[in-house]
């Protein structure tokens, strides 16, 4: 594919990627992708990817269902050795090929999309929420792990 600077492009189901289902509200709509392969001045073989999905998530301060959109354009260096990672340029991810060097797209988008799930999903708008129910010091204090630590230290002096 990279000799002959190929591209592809398509959609993908949600549904279909069975290790992002955990992260997602549901299953609901499509990933658009592109992907482009192709050498570099430095003659670094690569893979573009360019993804556009709106992924279904739980806000965590309201608990509702949002779209959060992604918009991902990552360069990914193909490397047949884990050594061959410190000769990529800046803005390169690594990508180790498999022995038979095939590569599977759907594998590769689904990475993307694991990584760009925030780690704690909340919508926006949502700021207003907490601003007109402020935790309270209970609250806050009974959340800190670490505040019955801070009062056994008050207690031993």
């Amino acid at each position: 594919m990279v000799t002959a600077r190929r591209g592809f492009e398509g959609r993908l189901p949600l549904a279909s990627m069975t290790r992002l289902q955990d992260s997602l509200f549901d299953t609901q709509g499509d990933v658009r992708f592109t992907i482009e392969f192709d050498r570099d001045s430095l003659q670094i073989p690569y893979a573009e990817l360019q993804i556009d999905a709106d992924l279904p998530l739980e806000c965590q301060r309201s608990l509702q269902r949002f779209l959060h959109p992604v918009r991902i354009v990552q360069r990914l260096g193909l490397i047949r050795e884990e050594a061959e990672e410190a000769g990529l340029p800046e803005g390169y991810e690594p990508l180790l090929m498999p022995d038979d060097g095939m590569l599977h797209p759907a594998e590769m988008i689904e990475d993307e999309l694991i990584l760009a799930v925030p780690v704690v999903a909340v919508m926006p708008g949502t700021d207003a929420m907490e601003r007109d129910w402020p935790v309270s010091k209970d609250e806050e204090a009974q959340a800190n792990p670490f505040a019955a630590l801070a009062a056994l230290k008050h207690t031993s002096k």
